[in-house]
């Protein structure tokens, strides 16, 4: 269905957007549904983040879903919040309300709808997180969600590392960056949470060999979706998985959000993104 002037308006935001599959993702669904929608990417620098969100929801639209770097900013605008969003400190999902904004945080659900295939044990998972963001915020609290205990935060800017790990895990043992190698030894579980890696910018390189052999790559990224990153840790003969499915189960409950109804079940929603990404 073409959008029309009584369009539904929901969109996506962060600083890029053009690299985000969101409005793909969404459009796939909007079509199987057959609902006069519209979702679109809203540039926003961190300095208009505030007075842009709130002139959409002043114009109608329905709410954004938020990436890079404006998940903690989401946040603290909203006139109210989810207890995970406030949890994690970090927001992924804006809904606008006529009782004003909503956040809510989904990345919690779409990492562990990634992981999922790989059965990770996660009572016996020893995890390293790289990152310190938003994105790493809600990895965090999800894995302790689920039982890991034993987690490591590495970043490339320790004090950020150190007041996530106030605010989530008091518990987690901090990394100097110049030490990411060595923390890798006995790890099992490797998180890549930074934008390291995305197009354009530079790789997040490791020494893949003091990782032991069953364990479990994760990167957050999905353009590329064969980052170094990836390709490094499948040549070392781990599960490596990329941020492709995290996408569409954190994008399931933000549809639901703008439009008022599921997601239409799409078996090859994957493949037709796959495509996509092979197209641009």
């Amino acid at each position: 269905m073409i959008p029309t002037g009584a369009a539904l308006v929901a969109g996506v935001t962060g600083d890029p957007i053009a690299h985000s599959l969101s409005p793909v993702v969404m459009r796939h669904w909007i079509d199987a549904a057959e609902i006069n929608a519209l979702y679109a990417p809203f540039p926003i620098s961190a300095e208009n983040f505030d007075s842009v969100v709130r002139g959409l929801a002043r114009a109608g639209c329905r709410g954004l879903n938020v990436t890079l770097p404006h998940k903690e900013a989401a946040l603290e605008l909203a006139q109210t919040a989810s207890g995970p969003a406030r949890a994690v400190g970090a927001a992924n999902l804006l809904t606008f309300t006529p009782s004003g904004i909503h956040a809510d945080n989904t990345d919690i659900a779409g990492f562990l709808y990634a992981l999922a295939p790989a059965n990770v044990e996660f009572s016996q998972a020893r995890a390293l997180v790289f990152g310190a963001g938003g994105a790493a915020r809600a990895m965090l609290y999800a894995l302790l969600t689920v039982g890991v205990t034993d987690i490591a935060i590495c970043n490339r800017n320790i004090t950020r590392a150190q007041g996530l790990a106030r605010d989530i895990v008091p518990a987690a043992r901090i990394i100097p960056w110049e030490a990411r190698d060595d923390a890798l030894q006995g790890r099992n579980l490797i998180v890549n949470a930074t934008s390291l890696g995305l197009a354009g910018r530079d790789d997040l390189m490791l020494d893949w060999q003091r990782v032991g052999p069953g364990s479990v790559a994760f990167d957050s990224i999905y353009t590329p979706v064969k980052t170094r990153f990836l390709v490094d840790a499948r040549a070392r003969g781990l599960t490596a998985i990329d941020g492709l499915d995290m996408l569409i189960g954190q994008a399931r409950p933000s549809f639901e959000a703008f439009f008022k109804r599921p997601a239409p079940a799409l078996t090859d929603l994957r493949t037709r993104l796959l495509k996509h990404l092979e197209a641009h």
